[in-house]
């Protein structure tokens, strides 16, 4: 039961952050939004799940994580109504951030509750299950949102589908889940260090977004150094107040450190692949949102089949290997990407078939043992802090992904094309500038490519984690 609920969890809050890529240009034109205001439909829910997701983990450890978990799903789902009804391209925005804290309280939260529940010879399977569904929500997003899109039901069916789920589950939620946490409420709040932490990262990420996509003037470039400032001021602080919002001595812990380390760097690697595809899809492909999203049905496939399995295989033996393998596969699809002429014709779909399969196969062996390995490694009263450190930083790693993707194709091609095809209004690629926006899409996988096999570094170097004496120790404490 509460595998299934927090499974949902995982999978809506997670297809939010994606669904609406894919539908973008529709939902542009219709709202008559702002090329500003399309990028924040984006971002907001992103920016806040990323900035608040410390906070509401630590939050959790003290107040316990049940409760704010039933408060997250009751936020999310009254902002994804809120979205549905959205008159404007400001209000859109505004509602996604509602949204986006309802994810942050389910992201931080719900890996804790499973590693409380489930005993360690377990674990793997049951948050290998939980993490493909987020992922699988990330990815099958795209392929939904361009389904709902063109239908006749519109881009607004994309929120309507939360509803009757969110409803559902907060009220199974609300009178199933019991509290299994060892609260602390002796703990304070770490007020300063939030500030640092999500001013910082809110501050950095839009100034690398807004530069990326309109040029990195010293406007932007000094966000962005403000923002490393701040985050590093965060670092200062953390080590020095009694109650830290992230706990740093965490990374003490080898097999925790290499876990999250892994974790931030797949995340950079796997997070603009979808983007790219879309652009390359509508922009040279010129596919319509619903064949589009057809088209990245199996990489969710594949990520869906590999990813219970790994699960699986890691509770009996071990995460290292399977974690290391599929990094490795993820650089193989991407180096092939990459490598590979891409096809200019929709004709040519096969050409792209079997890389997609290896990066979504790659990515489902990778993320449960991943998972897996980091809470395994961590002490359970910090399980909640360690939850939401690992999941700031695959939403972070998301983020700067995207940053990655529009810089690396505004060096190539003009801002000013970017933004045509990033609000529908281009009509496709000139022949001119065709080729300038191939070569970098295939330069940003290369680039990818890399980022992935440095990934698989820390993923090797982790130690096998030692579930048979924490199982002994659990049982003899039940």
């Amino acid at each position: 039961m509460v595998l299934t609920n927090t499974t949902i969890g995982a999978f809506m809050a997670i297809l939010d952050s994606n669904i609406v890529l894919i539908a973008l240009p529709t939902i542009t034109a219709d709202l008559h939004a702002s090329p500003f205001e399309a990028v924040w439909i984006i971002m907001g829910y992103v920016l806040v799940t990323a900035s608040l997701l410390m906070s509401f983990g630590r939050l959790s450890d003290i107040f316990g994580r049940v409760r704010l978990y039933n408060t997250g799903f009751a936020l999310f789902t009254v902002g994804s109504a809120l979205c549905s009804v959205a008159p404007t391209g400001t209000l859109l925005v505004l509602f996604r951030l509602v949204q986006g804290c309802g994810g942050a309280l389910i992201f931080s939260n719900a890996a804790a509750i499973l590693t409380d529940v489930f005993p360690a010879t377990e674990r793997g399977r049951a948050l290998g299950l939980n993490q493909v569904a987020g992922v699988m929500g990330s990815v099958l997003g795209l392929a939904l949102g361009g389904i709902l899109a063109g239908s006749f039901l519109g881009w607004r069916s994309i929120f309507w589908i939360n509803i009757p789920v969110g409803t559902f589950a907060t009220l199974w939620a609300f009178f199933k889940l019991r509290e299994t946490s060892q609260r602390r409420p002796g703990e304070k709040l770490d007020p300063l260090g939030n500030v640092l932490f999500s001013g910082g990262l809110t501050i950095f990420l839009v100034g690398l977004m807004l530069g990326a996509l309109v040029g990195l003037s010293s406007t932007y470039l000094g966000l962005m150094a403000l923002g490393l400032v701040m985050v590093g001021g965060f670092v200062f602080i953390e080590t020095r107040v009694h109650f830290p919002m992230m706990d740093l001595s965490l990374f003490r812990i080898r097999a925790f450190a290499a876990g999250m380390a892994s974790n931030l760097l797949a995340s950079i690697a796997r997070g603009g692949v979808s983007l790219v595809l879309v652009f390359y899809f509508q922009g040279v492909l010129l596919l319509d949102a619903f064949t589009a999203g057809l088209w990245l049905i199996p990489f969710s496939v594949a990520f869906v089949t590999f990813g219970p399995l790994s699960g699986y295989l890691s509770d009996r033996f071990g995460s290292r290997g399977f974690a290391t393998v599929g990094l490795l596969v993820v650089s193989v699809a991407l180096f092939w990407f990459g490598l590979a002429p891409l096809p200019l014709s929709n004709a040519s779909y096969t050409q792209l078939l079997v890389p997609m399969v290896l990066a979504g196969a790659g990515g489902g062996l990778f993320v449960a043992p991943n998972v897996a390995s980091i809470m395994n490694a961590t002490p359970a009263p910090r399980r909640g802090i360690a939850s939401g450190m690992s999941s700031t930083l695959v939403n972070t790693g998301f983020l700067l992904s995207l940053g990655l993707a529009f810089a690396v194709m505004a060096a190539s091609v003009p801002t000013s094309v970017l933004q045509a095809i990033f609000s529908g209004a281009s009509g496709g690629v000139s022949t001119v500038l065709e080729s300038h926006f191939i070569g970098s899409i295939r330069g940003l996988f290369l680039i990818m490519g890399f980022i992935s096999l440095f990934a698989a570094v820390p993923a090797f170097m982790a130690k096998k984690p030692r579930l048979r004496l924490e199982a002994v120790v659990e049982t003899e404490a039940d």
